[in-house]
């Protein structure tokens, strides 16, 4: 899970005027000022764990998207992974593929988490991991395009003609593997889904300054749409099998094969 495209740091905005310290923590020592978040020093090595405990089930969500690549991944197979992020759902897909005459090009934004996926990856040499902007990328023909907590960083105006490119790219009968944080679909249910989050949030040890950093951090960077928003996407570029294969609170995975 990684943001896609990124946005560079801007000078912080003094304490006085935030209402923070400067650059707040947002838990396991990661920094992030308002709007932004900050990849330097060793954020890369404490980010797996803070998203464990930021995004419920993701260990478990990462085992479900290895099950489901098995009916998707043969021989010549070529998979993509956009947000790979430290690599390690990446490694866990070449440990499931091993055996298998298939490739992995798993892309990211920020050099630093690149590199340590790199590392993750060293010895498979079915494993491609590149710095690359979604936006960007092109894409050639393709079973299986996983994006694991990601396309909810893509700026909104970009997302359909990347959903247009993906289904353009997959063969026939390859999937999008795709789990998202996603807006209720009213302000009622909203509300609720937001204090559950919260309530998540604190019993994993985050404390609510924390809490507040981050959801400073992530305005305008992280953009979720409503499940019927990712829907509505996916039908537009092409998809008409699509389900839901995970859902807790605020987070979906879908499933849409063409």
């Amino acid at each position: 899970m990684s943001k896609q495209p990124s946005q560079q740091a801007e000078p912080q905005e003094s304490a006085q005027q935030s209402g923070f310290a400067s650059v707040p923590l947002v838990g396991q020592g990661i920094k992030a000022s308002q709007t932004r978040w900050h990849f330097d020093d060793d954020v890369p090595d404490r980010f797996d764990e803070h998203v464990r405990r930021s995004v419920p089930f993701y260990d478990q969500g990462h085992h479900l998207v290895v099950q489901l690549a098995d009916f998707f991944v043969g021989s010549n197979s070529l998979i993509y992974e956009f947000g790979c992020s430290t690599g390690t759902l990446t490694r866990a897909l070449a440990q499931r593929i091993a055996d298998q005459d298939a490739r992995i090009v798993a892309v990211d934004l920020a050099p630093e988490m690149v590199e340590l996926a790199r590392q993750r990856c060293q010895g498979f040499d079915h494993v491609r991991v590149e710095v690359g902007d979604l936006v960007e990328l092109e894409l050639q023909p393709t079973d299986l395009v996983i994006a694991y907590y990601t396309i909810q960083f893509v700026r909104p105006c970009f997302r359909q003609m990347l959903f247009d490119r993906i289904y353009a790219a997959l063969n026939w009968g390859g999937a999008l593997l795709m789990f998202e944080k996603v807006r209720a679909p009213d302000a009622r249910f909203q509300d609720q889904m937001t204090q559950l989050y919260t309530d998540f949030k604190i019993q994993q040890g985050f404390n609510e300054a924390e809490i507040l950093a981050k959801t400073r951090s992530l305005k305008g960077v992280l953009e979720p749409f409503s499940t019927q928003g990712n829907l509505d996407l996916m039908r537009r570029a092409g998809f008409v099998d699509v389900m839901t294969v995970y859902k807790y609170i605020c987070f979906e995975g879908f499933l849409a094969i063409k």
